[in-house]
């Protein structure tokens, strides 16, 4: 019965066949125009996403020289001597240094009575060079003061 309706209805004018067709989908414009407008977004979301990245790594390289240097920071107060070498593939590399710590404000008397003392002060460095932003090296030093008999630091 449809089909009879159908069939009884005035053919569309001209005008309305086209506008009936131009509606009907996107155009080629509209499509590029997407197109590129979801290029540039991609884009952007890319570099954000990749600088993202990028500082993640070197925060990650930031705390293994802090991890590297707190272990050996804790190894050079035990054994309190002089070491330096090599971590995570060459790319951390550490040093420490073990010397005798006086401090400047010290009186004279003072300082002449702690030669008598059996006991020294001694300050521990570690110093951690590793690759930071743009291929620079870093440097990150920790120091602490340990007590110690006066002849285990010579």
């Amino acid at each position: 019965m449809t089909g009879i309706r159908d069939s009884l209805r005035s053919p569309p004018a001209a005008g309305e066949r086209h506008r009936a067709r131009s509606q009907a989908g996107f155009s080629l414009l509209e499509v590029l125009v997407a197109f590129v407008i979801l290029a540039l977004v991609a884009t952007a979301l890319f570099r954000l996403f990749g600088g993202a990245l990028g500082n993640a790594g070197i925060a990650e390289d930031a705390s293994r020289a802090v991890l590297v240097a707190q272990s050996r920071l804790d190894a050079a107060r035990t054994e309190l001597r002089a070491d330096s070498g090599v971590e995570d593939d060459g790319r951390i590399a550490w040093s420490t240094r073990v010397e005798p710590w006086e401090s400047a404000d010290t009186p004279g008397a003072l300082g002449a009575a702690t030669q008598v003392i059996a006991t020294q002060l001694y300050r521990v460095s570690v110093e951690v060079r590793y690759p930071g932003a743009g291929g620079r090296e870093r440097t990150l030093e920790l120091s602490t003061l340990k007590v110690a008999r006066r002849d285990l630091g010579r």
